[in-house]
């Protein structure tokens, strides 16, 4: 079977859907000294990248159209030219939407399957759990007796932050969007109180129920309404970590919502937004820590899978529509 890639077709305008994509078949290089030929075998599919579907500056490059879409990925390699690599090693990186790749060596990171399952590595042992990691503890500073509020709370990021925060002493409230993972992030996650946005009714009420003392750190994954209500609860001298904004990703025009600046002046708030990429020198202490809480049963995980290379659109797509619980993986 000959190798295959998936493209962006165009720029999408709002909600893209499957015409955005295209699969196209691929004719591999030779090998230089320094590449390496690898086969990937998990795919993470993540709502940033609906942001480098668009033209325009910003904190990384847009996808070109006609070209593969990438992202992080887990990769046998089967055959190396690079010193550090040889067949057989599992490695991670942001790989192209390709059966199959040529790619530098030096791009790569070698992983170690005994750790950890090799997913994970796309998950809480990667770019979410860095995130949460580096976004709660760095901006949010939660104290212990604190409440942390968590949109997206259900999420790849969201999950991980409501079980840090815990591990920190404070009273965790999550919002979500269906019964099932209210229940999952209740008992199986340990979150204290979890408002379901889509049936709350009156989401600035529901808020101010299970957080009868305020919100004092809100790690924001989603924007729109849901962020509004938050900041109507926040207490003098809360946080926000502004890590995503999901609920705003595919609009064509920006909504107007509350002027949120009076509500963060008078009550000496601070929002900061980042992007894990702030954090790559300090990537090793993260990867420790979230490792040890891994090892030693404080930490858990969620992954919903897709089996399947031609999915990864349809996986991505599903995102926007909250498919996932936890991390979003195409296994090929």
């Amino acid at each position: 079977m000959s190798d295959q890639q998936i493209v962006l077709a165009s720029r999408p305008k709002g909600m893209p859907d499957a015409s955005t994509f295209r699969v196209e078949v691929l004719a591999l290089p030779d090998l230089n000294e320094g590449d390496v030929l690898i086969e990937p075998t998990y795919f993470s599919v993540d709502p940033y990248m609906r942001g480098r579907m668009n033209a325009g500056k910003s904190y990384i490059p847009p996808f070109e159209v006609g070209q593969p879409l990438a992202g992080g990925a887990v990769a046998n390699v089967v055959d190396s030219k690079f010193d550090g690599l040889k067949a057989g090693d599992l490695v991670t990186g942001s790989l192209p939407w390709a059966t199959r790749s040529v790619l530098p060596g030096k791009s790569l990171k070698k992983i170690d399957a005994s750790l950890a399952p090799p997913s994970y590595y796309l998950g809480i042992l990667g770019m979410p759990g860095l995130t949460a990691y580096f976004g709660l503890l760095d901006i949010g500073n939660p104290q212990p007796g604190e409440t942390v509020v968590v949109s997206g709370a259900a999420g790849a990021v969201g999950i991980i932050v409501g079980q840090i925060a815990k591990i920190k002493g404070c009273r965790v409230v999550g919002i979500a969007g269906s019964d099932d993972k209210i229940a999952l992030l209740k008992n199986e996650f340990g979150f204290d109180a979890v408002v379901n946005y889509k049936t709350a009714g009156n989401l600035v009420d529901a808020i101010a129920e299970a957080c009868p003392n305020g919100v004092d750190v809100y790690f924001d994954n989603v924007g729109g309404e849901v962020s509004d209500a938050v900041i109507r609860n926040l207490n003098f001298h809360a946080r926000i970590p502004l890590c995503g904004q999901i609920a705003l990703y595919n609009e064509t025009d920006v909504p107007m919502g509350p002027r949120i600046q009076p509500m963060l002046l008078t009550r000496s708030v601070l929002m900061k937004g980042f992007t894990i990429g702030n954090y790559q020198p300090r990537f090793g202490e993260g990867m420790k820590q979230l490792a040890a809480w891994v090892g030693e049963g404080k930490l858990h995980y969620k992954e919903t899978t897709v089996k399947g290379f031609d999915k990864l659109p349809e996986a991505m797509l599903g995102l926007f529509s909250g498919q996932n619980t936890g991390k979003m993986i195409v296994e090929v």
